[in-house]
């Protein structure tokens, strides 16, 4: 799945949710996917995940053509299909992903599914543009009925009860293991509406568990749960 590959020959099995990934490698970075996999199975739910994500890719590049998103998209059933694409807190790229949004939806509600707008985060360096980039992924759901996954509204929870908690990679824009298992975090309550503060304190990313603090742990959990019941 890594970097652009869909693999949509071969149907999901059946059961759980089945959740389709579009976007870029802030989806693949890390494996989200699969690591929302690895939550829900922690808690007995099963999520069955696909990603169509390819680099420096906006959704616009995926739905007009670049990719074979919209195949993926008509190829099984969904119940979620998940989009990403980067902050967006400019006005310009506001309107290409409410557009985006907008071109998906139709194929989206033909397959059964609800648009899920990934809020994701701006670079390090301009921290000010969270609540811009929150407030692009809630226009471009309202636009389609969709709901909001509001990853980077958990980061500057999970900030504001600890400070230290590394969420980016080291170049400052890519999530870091930690940062990719809070989205998820986030995902999971969100698809399966299931508290993720009741999830064993295990971390997971890149399709491993990774050393985390329980304690870190909790406030991850605690910050993906009031993210997602505050923007549901």
């Amino acid at each position: 799945m890594a970097c652009g590959a869909s693999a949509a020959t071969v149907p999901l099995e059946g059961g759980g949710f089945h959740v389709l990934f579009i976007g870029n490698s802030l989806t693949y970075t890390n494996d989200l996917p699969n690591t929302v996999s690895q939550i829900a199975a922690l808690a007995g739910d099963t999520i069955r995940t696909r990603a169509v994500a390819l680099p420096d890719y906006a959704l616009i590049d995926h739905v007009k053509g670049g990719s074979d998103a919209v195949a993926v998209i008509k190829g099984e059933r969904w119940n979620f299909v998940v989009l990403q694409q980067g902050p967006s807190a400019q006005q310009l790229g506001r309107d290409t992903l409410v557009l985006a949004t907008q071109l998906f939806d139709p194929f989206i509600k033909a397959a059964g599914a609800t648009s899920a707008q990934f809020m994701t985060w701006p670079a390090s360096n301009r921290l000010t543009a969270f609540d811009s980039v929150l407030t692009s992924s809630q226009i471009a759901a309202q636009a389609v009925g969709g709901v909001v996954f509001p990853a980077g509204k958990a980061w500057t929870i999970a900030w504001a009860a600890d400070k230290t908690l590394a969420l980016y990679g080291p170049d400052g824009y890519h999530p870091s293991e930690l940062g990719t298992f809070l989205s998820a975090l986030v995902i999971y309550e969100g698809v399966t509406r299931h508290d993720a503060r009741l999830l064993p304190a295990r971390a997971f990313a890149g399709g491993r568990e990774i050393s985390v603090p329980a304690a870190s742990i909790r406030v991850l959990q605690q910050a993906a749960h009031e993210a997602v019941v505050g923007y549901r």
